[in-house]
């Protein structure tokens, strides 16, 4: 029988708690302060004593995954927080100080506010995106937060009072009235988040009326997490725990499809006992865990990481699905790796695995278009160009339709690319816009890349 272990939290009002700490420098510790003011921060015990080598603070890998670092904001932002704070400023001046920077840091990137939002009757779906034909994501509102914070989270708008940015929905009827609307819809992707923060018994309450429900175009559940290896006692020894395994054998049991979608992010997090006791486990209930991570400065920029990690995840029954690119959100600047150096990291990696790893795709932009894989560098009629491809596109008609970009070493995202050849635009771009006047009035335009 597994240990059990009680779950602490730590967030900025009681790091300075955690034993480890002490050997921490001052000067850390009040960087931690300073950027945990506006970018998310919630750690947990296991994370403390398992994930992170504490001897290698603060260049650790996992340290850098789950612990604010000066540089993740901008100078200029981090010195109107470290000033606020140095002259005893009030809590409501530094939040509103913090909710100015957070809006200028792309809070919600690729349209996900503007043109992935669904409608019934007339009526926003508030608590769901629906971007590719046969997906949509539904946001419980009980999953809305998760055991550990990532620093590159896209989705740190949730976490951090931005409420009016904020996904969350209750309402698993309508979610279902859609389903039945959408017959072409044939996934659903608990989202968050992470949904395996709530109890089993409020997990089952969106997850069995969708299996009781008359859904015949409805073939897959995913359920994207972090817990495997942020509280793997969520499987193995929380009060709940034979609960929540005894509800995903029934969605197996079912017929239907359950996809763990795991974040794996570095190596290291496949390492603790506890984990892979939590991998087994879950895959014993019939799901498949696919995993995927974006490609991050200071955490897994260096393909030897990425073959570890996919090796490893293999070995425990894993099966790799995505390696992204950071997106164009919060700490984007300390993160990101030009897409030329992503590339070069993933072919490296890609190159030196089996054939049982080489189901990742990648790099990948989950842009406003769509996710666009970048293919290649090469040379057509005398022009260096980079080759890039649809994964999934807003039009499925855009999806493998491959189109060339003029050679940037230095650009990180898909609105710093121009097209090649002479071309003015990418073959998508003025069905794209089309699109967006016809059914959104062109009221956001900033997000058109």
């Amino acid at each position: 029988m597994q240990t059990s272990l009680k779950y602490k939290a730590y967030s900025l009002n009681n790091f300075r708690d955690i034993p480890q700490m002490a050997a921490v420098p001052e000067q850390l510790k009040r960087d931690m302060e300073v950027v945990g003011h506006v970018l998310p921060f919630k750690t947990n015990n296991f994370v403390v004593d398992h994930l992170i080598d504490w001897g290698n603070v603060p260049h650790d890998p996992l340290f850098v995954l789950t612990f604010p670092q000066r540089d993740m904001l901008l100078p200029a932002h981090y010195a109107t927080i470290a000033d606020l704070l140095d002259q005893g400023a009030d809590s409501s001046e530094i939040k509103v100080a913090a909710q100015h920077i957070r809006l200028q840091l792309n809070p919600h990137p690729a349209g996900q506010v503007s043109h992935n939002i669904p409608s019934l009757e007339g009526e926003p779906l508030d608590g769901m995106q629906h971007k590719y034909r046969e997906t949509v994501l539904f946001f419980p509102s009980q999953g809305q937060t998760c055991h550990a914070y990532c620093s590159f989270c896209f989705r740190w708008p949730q976490f951090v009072g931005l409420s009016d940015l904020k996904f969350a929905s209750r309402e698993v009827d309508r979610l279902i009235e859609y389903l039945q609307a959408n017959p072409q819809v044939s996934d659903v992707l608990f989202t968050g988040g992470d949904p395996l923060i709530m109890s089993a018994r409020n997990l089952a309450q969106y997850i069995e009326p969708l299996l009781a429900a008359d859904l015949p175009n409805l073939r897959r559940i995913r359920i994207g997490t972090k817990s495997l290896s942020f509280w793997p006692y969520r499987f193995l020894s929380d009060d709940d725990s034979e609960d929540l395994l005894a509800l995903l054998r029934k969605v197996s049991d079912s017929g239907r499809h359950l996809a763990f979608m795991a974040h794996f992010n570095h190596p290291r997090e496949l390492e603790p006992q506890p984990v892979r006791q939590a991998i087994l486990r879950v895959r014993q209930t019939g799901a498949v865990i696919r995993t995927q991570s974006p490609l991050l400065r200071h955490i897994n920029d260096d393909p030897a990481v990425w073959i570890d990690l996919w090796n490893r995840q293999v070995d425990l029954g894993c099966i790799p699905y995505y390696m992204f690119i950071a997106r164009d959100t919060g700490a984007q600047h300390y993160f990101s790796v030009p897409l030329v150096q992503a590339w070069e990291i993933f072919r490296a990696a890609y190159s030196r695995v089996s054939g049982l790893c080489r189901t990742v795709r990648g790099p990948s932009m989950s842009a406003n278009p769509g996710k666009v894989q970048v293919l290649g560098v090469s040379e057509v009629m005398g022009e260096k160009v980079l080759q890039l491809r649809f994964i999934q596109g807003r039009n499925p008609d855009w999806v493998h339709r491959p189109f060339l970009a003029k050679y940037d070493e230095n650009a990180t995202w898909l609105n710093e690319l121009q097209p090649a050849l002479g071309e003015t635009r990418f073959y998508y771009q003025e069905e794209q816009e089309r699109f967006y006047r016809e059914n959104l009035a062109a009221d956001h335009p900033e997000d058109y890349e």
